[in-house]
């Protein structure tokens, strides 16, 4: 339970009352708790994105959509992606790249990834047809957490100093394992054959991204684990857009 509330607290803007979670130890536990919390933002974003397209248009509906998404998770991990951008298209060596990613200020890269990336999923979410929002919704921060699980087991840490070091003192393999099962289930559950889609294309962009990493900077820091989730709970939604529900399972 401390480990699940450490999670909650580092992941979400929720508030958990007194102490618990809050041990660095229950941080470090709370790593296989990921894709709960994002079983848990799904079914708080999945409600917005039901009841939105009954009051607002859907243009604004799916604005309104991604904005929430952002929002109850802290943009924490956009804060990664823009980070990540800066550095990583930065074209210099991996120490500069490290430095750069450490630097608080948002550059030109930092800038267009976030403009991109939001843009994309409020892209991906108008082009599916509002009625059927809810279930690609709630699949896309689940799929960004289970993301974050995988990278944690497969990469060495970048930077052994950083936030993010702590995730990476215990071996998460089982971790990704169970976080990629819960994925295929509730992706099955909610949508079949192409929930099946979208678990192979988050699972897929997931180690893409695994192997991008580590060529250019040996690894994972807290930010590389922000863009992944960012990146791939885009997944889900460009998913959809390419295969509608609506055209049957």
């Amino acid at each position: 339970m401390k480990c699940m509330l450490a999670a909650i607290r580092f992941l979400t803007i929720l508030p958990v009352p007194g102490r618990w979670g809050t041990g660095t130890d229950d941080l470090a536990g709370s790593v296989p708790c990921f894709p709960l919390v994002g079983l848990l933002l799904g079914g708080m974003a999945g409600a917005v994105a039901w009841g939105l397209p009954l009051v607002a248009p859907p243009p604004v509906a799916a604005l309104l959509v991604v904005l929430a998404l952002a929002v109850f998770s802290g943009c924490l991990h956009l804060d990664g992606l823009s980070d990540t951008a800066d550095g990583l298209l930065s074209s210099r060596p991996r120490d500069e790249m490290l430095e750069i990613m450490k630097d608080s200020h948002v550059g030109v890269m930092g800038v267009i990834a976030l403009v991109a990336v939001l843009l994309l999923k409020f892209a991906a979410l108008s082009s599916i047809p509002a009625g059927d929002w809810w279930p690609v919704v709630f699949l896309m921060p689940l799929a960004g957490r289970a993301a974050i699980v995988v990278h944690v087991a497969l990469l060495p840490c970048a930077r052994p100093d950083g936030l993010a070091a702590i995730f990476f003192r215990r071996r998460q393999g089982l971790a990704a394992v169970w976080a990629a099962a819960i994925l295929a289930a509730v992706a099955w559950v909610l949508l079949e054959g192409r929930g099946l889609a979208v678990w192979c294309a988050s699972i897929g962009v997931a180690l893409l991204l695994a192997g991008y990493f580590y060529r250019k900077i040996g690894g994972a820091t807290g930010d590389t684990l922000g863009a992944v989730c960012e990146l791939v709970e885009t997944i889900p939604a460009l998913t959809l857009a390419a295969w509608p529900i609506q055209s049957g399972r």
